[in-house]
Order: structure tokens, then sequence, then C-alpha cells
């Protein structure tokens, strides 16, 4: 693939940008600079710098985000910044997207991507893809609470019963609850329909991915795009 190309793909600018950026001088590959904007590339395996920033070649976009606090997981936020402000433009540029959302208030694991295919698996209920979060309540937990939220409870806008896959207590006043779908507010409106109040929530696993520790809040690191989940 032409080196402009690449760097159009990637989210670098229109076409007549990325050949200017190449034609600069401001590409690097293994070191040395290319400033052909034709320059015939191979895709597999590369990373290449832009103004000294290295920045691996993917097809599809594929990474995780450690959300803090005060962020939207929206294009276009209402009250509060969007997550998509804490990524570098080229993966705005090339509309990568969070894979459901996290409250303003919720921190943790968010993946993100550009494929629509991987994002409608991800959130389809028929996958059943764990989350787990680790959740501060105002309460200490009892046993009861952990029971009913494994039975199941029912939430005010479906007549079903929402079962937590997997609950145990963390601590006197935390709880580590794995969930399988979706629903809007699930996890707050679980733990207060057995009586207790979520006073603190952050999501550590999606999947087969766990947020790492050496990951900060606000900061992200791309994942490989046969990551399974």
């Amino acid at each position: 693939m032409r080196l402009a190309q690449i760097l159009f793909t990637q989210g670098f600018g229109t076409r007549r940008v990325c050949a200017g950026i190449v034609a600069r001088g401001l590409v690097r590959i293994g070191g040395q600079v290319v400033d052909d904007p034709q320059a015939e590339v191979e895709t597999a395996g590369l990373v290449f710098d832009v103004e000294g920033r290295p920045w691996p070649y993917a097809e599809r976009a594929l990474l995780m985000l450690h959300k803090p606090v005060g962020y939207e997981c929206s294009r276009k936020p209402r009250h509060h910044p969007s997550v998509l402000s804490l990524l570098p433009q080229p993966l705005r540029t090339r509309g990568v997207q969070p894979v459901g959302r996290l409250d303003e208030d919720t921190t943790g694991l968010l993946l993100l991507t550009d494929d629509g295919t991987l994002i409608h698996r991800l959130t389809s209920p028929k996958w059943h893809v764990p989350k787990v979060y680790e959740v501060g309540t105002k309460h200490p937990v009892t046993d009861e609470e952990i029971t009913r939220l494994l039975a199941g409870v029912v939430l005010d806008d479906d007549p079903s019963p929402v079962r937590a896959a997997a609950c145990e207590r963390s601590s006197a006043f935390a709880l580590r609850l794995t969930l399988t779908e979706g629903k809007y507010h699930q996890v707050k409106r679980m733990v207060a329909a057995v009586g207790n109040r979520v006073e603190s929530l952050h999501r550590s696993r999606f999947g087969a991915v766990a947020l790492p520790e050496a990951l900060q809040p606000g900061q992200w690191q791309w994942l490989p795009a046969d990551q399974a989940f």
C-alpha cells in the first residue's frame, strides 16, 4: 500500500494532508525518513513514526482505555467531556467509538474500536460476554443481598428477573459483580433492588480483557486485532 494511503486509513487526515505529512519528511519507517507519498510499504507488522511518535498499522483499531470519573461515553457529550477527547486525533478521525457505555461517575475498563461487527458482537445479549465490576456500597454487604443478586431481581422496566452471573463480597462495603447483560444503570439498579446503594463503581474486566494495574486513569493502549473475548 502507498505510504500516503496508509496514513489516510489510520486517520492522519485527508489524502492531501497525508501526502503532505510524508513529503515534509515527518514519517520514519525503521528509523529512516520516507518522504515519497507514493512509496509502496508492506502493512503486515508495520510500525511507523509520525513526528517522532510510533504508530502501529491496524486495519481495524481496537484499544482499551482506563476511563476516569467525569467523562461521558459519547461522541456528543452533554455535560462532561467525551472519553474520545482522551485519545490522539488520528483515532478520533478514523471513528473509534466505545463498546457500550460507562456512566460519567463510573471508572475502569472501556473498549473502543472502529469495527462495527465487533461492537455488535460484544454488546449483543445473546453472546453473554461477561463484565466484572468492583462495587463500593453505602451499607455493609450481607449474605442475603448476594443470594438475591445471584437468584435475580426485578427492575422497574422489565418483569423478567435480572441475575448476576457471579457475585462475591470483596470487603465489608464492597462486592465484585459479574454481568452478561448491559441494561441502563444495571449495577446501580440491581444493588438498589436488594436494599443497598452504589457509592463507587469500577469495571475491572470485559470478557477475557482485564484492566492492567499499570494503566492509569485517562491512559489507553492498543489491543491485538485477534484479541479473544
